[in-house]
């Protein structure tokens, strides 16, 4: 199964192309969710969701549609992650919330988490509850180096949990800058400097994999390297694997159609369900404003 998603829901921007005109905010999640099948959950590394929030959320979305929370900032980035482990475990109790649209949680860690933290990270990954996916994002160049490359795949592989994969080749391509202006350019180069730049190696080390892709503003850059996943989705989906896919841009106002390609892209070669946005009528599937 391909589940497709962007980093935001709530985004004005979108109003009048991928969200139909006049859409209020307090309609965004409805809306989104009747287009793309998943959310990478970013909002939760700030702030954990009350219930009553949570129980919107379901409200507001299919029994398909998966959440991916991002694990709190104060359980990744502050102090030793076995130190707040407590912390995270209460986290987990009040996702829970979601009930079967709860997709894998991911843990981002910082740049300065490198290999010598090793034992810290078996420490916490070793009470992490069995039941509850996880993938783990790691920044530190060392980690995507031998031997270290290899021990991390071997524990996330022991403990059946995935790797995180994240792409931002597309906004480190000089091609389509000539066509960006104000906005759009500023936020290009932002992107450059804010998104880590790692090596894309795609690791999988349980039965489902998780990718997180940053886009240029351009489609016509991306369109190759949505070429390249689309075939390596295709190919995970037939070993069995779920794939989690969530595409972004500097801006997020061509995330949705990111989606909406690769999406096709992957129905090529495997047959997938229709993506919900492509089943709705035509009048409010197109987008001339932005694309």
């Amino acid at each position: 199964m391909l589940y497709i998603g962007c980093p935001i829901w709530s985004f004005k921007g979108w109003v009048g192309n991928f969200y139909p005109k006049g859409t209020k905010p307090a309609d965004f999640l409805h809306e989104y969710a009747k287009r793309l099948t998943n959310i990478e959950g970013n909002t939760t590394f700030y702030a954990v969701p009350s219930q009553k929030t949570l129980e919107g959320w379901v409200t507001e979305t299919p029994d398909t549609f998966r959440f991916c929370p991002k694990i709190p900032k104060a359980v990744s980035h502050e102090g030793r992650l076995a130190d707040n482990i407590d912390r995270a475990l209460g986290f987990v109790d009040v996702m829970q919330g979601l009930g079967t649209r709860l997709g894998p949680m991911f843990l981002q860690l910082p740049p300065r988490f490198s290999p010598s933290l090793l034992a810290d990270l078996q420490t916490f990954l070793s009470r992490w509850p069995a039941d509850v996916r996880l993938a783990v994002e790691v920044r530190h160049l060392d980690w995507f180096e031998p031997p270290h490359d290899g021990t991390l795949d071997a524990l996330l592989a022991d403990l059946n949990m995935a790797r995180v994969t994240i792409d931002t080749r597309p906004i480190r391509s000089l091609q389509g800058d000539a066509v960006l202006a104000g906005s759009a350019y500023e936020s290009l180069l932002e992107a450059r400097q804010n998104k880590p730049d790692v090596p894309v190696v795609p690791k999988r080390t349980t039965d489902f994999v998780f990718v997180r892709y940053i886009g240029h503003p351009e489609m016509d850059v991306d369109r190759p390297f949505l070429e390249e996943w689309g075939g390596y989705f295709a190919e995970q989906i037939r070993d069995g694997a779920d794939v989690y896919a969530f595409c972004h841009s500097p801006d997020n106002l061509i995330a949705p159609t990111m989606c909406r390609e690769l999406y096709q892209r992957v129905g090529r070669d495997v047959d997938l369900p229709p993506l919900p946005w492509d089943t709705l009528p035509p009048e409010i599937t197109q987008q001339p404003s932005l694309f």
